[in-house]
């Protein structure tokens, strides 16, 4: 059984809408195609991944995140309070207010190339991100450009580079713990050593990777929004024991002053709120919070549920 892959230059019609909204309602993940992401794009991103991940660890370590700032290099990260077997390098806007006031973006300073890699795919990635919503957002009765609003100037979006180093069999394990996105949309791209599972009916399934495209998960905000019509999936990833992978997962997130609650167009008489609501900048500090440290149970929106 594999996830579904859908031609995103085809959202405009009925027929792709439909077939988004079985996605979203069977799996919560796709694959994308003719997403638009120019080649030479993707395979900068790749090439400057992998320069930053080779670099020695002092200089890794010279732009490491902290509890203060969360962008930067990280080797520590937790999931479900259980270290990741993996390093990231996380960027996002400069934030001089809200939750995580005092974030500011840094970048290697012997890598001139890198900024401009990343930047790159960070502002594809928001394009593709921005075009899945708006379908979305239709199949739950909704303008297209209703969910999209509170995605201006002020979003928190941030795109992380994943670096899976090999681990010998005894060690065997989760490079990441399961888990569902906390967001709205995920865009991803991936190298061709497979890796992410996603959980369908209590089985585990591996994402085949293809070069021609990008994944997509969907989030908890989507979940929240649909009000369980669209179910954020619970997906992992396996630790690398034969060769090295990498990944670069681009996080679509609102304002911080976003209060979201299951949408007009799939609440009514017969099928109450399941949430209530919810404010994004005070859920993105308690997840960021128990990525960086163990700080007890991890938020989750089950947490706000009403029944």
């Amino acid at each position: 059984m594999k996830i579904p892959v859908i031609d995103v230059d085809q959202f405009r019609t009925e027929s792709h809408l439909r077939e988004l909204d079985v996605a979203c309602t069977q799996w919560g993940c796709f694959q994308i195609v003719n997403h638009g992401i120019p080649d030479v794009v993707i395979a900068s991103l790749h090439t400057q991944m992998e320069m930053f991940f080779d670099l020695p660890l002092d200089k890794k370590k010279a732009i490491e995140r902290t509890k203060s700032n969360p962008w930067g290099f990280f080797d520590q990260e937790l999931t479900k309070n259980i270290q990741d077997l993996k390093e990231i390098f996380d960027v996002g806007p400069k934030a001089d207010s809200g939750p995580l006031a005092g974030s500011s973006p840094q970048w290697p300073e012997s890598m001139p190339a890198f900024k401009l890699a990343i930047r790159g795919f960070y502002d594809a990635s928001q394009a593709i991100a921005e075009k899945i919503l708006a379908g979305i957002s239709q199949n739950l009765g909704m303008p297209g450009d209703y969910l999209t609003t509170d995605f201006g100037e002020r979003q928190t979006s941030f795109l992380r580079l994943n670096y899976y180093p090999v681990w010998d069999q005894a060690r065997e394990n989760l490079g990441i713990s399961h888990h569902t996105d906390a967001g709205a949309v995920t865009v991803m791209a991936q190298d061709m050593n497979p890796g992410l599972q996603i959980c369908r009916d209590d089985e585990w399934h591996t994402v085949v990777p293809r070069s021609d495209a990008l994944v997509i998960n969907i989030g908890d905000i989507v979940q929240v929004w649909s009000n369980d019509r669209y179910t954020a999936p619970l997906h992992r990833v396996l630790a690398s024991v034969a060769t090295k992978r990498y990944s670069a997962p681009f996080f679509f997130n609102p304002d911080y002053d976003l209060d979201y609650a299951p949408v007009a167009g799939v609440v009514g008489e017969d099928s109450p709120a399941l949430y209530r609501s919810i404010n994004w900048g005070e859920f993105r500090a308690g997840r960021a919070a128990g990525d960086y440290a163990d700080y007890g149970e991890e938020i989750q929106i089950s947490h706000y549920r009403l029944d």
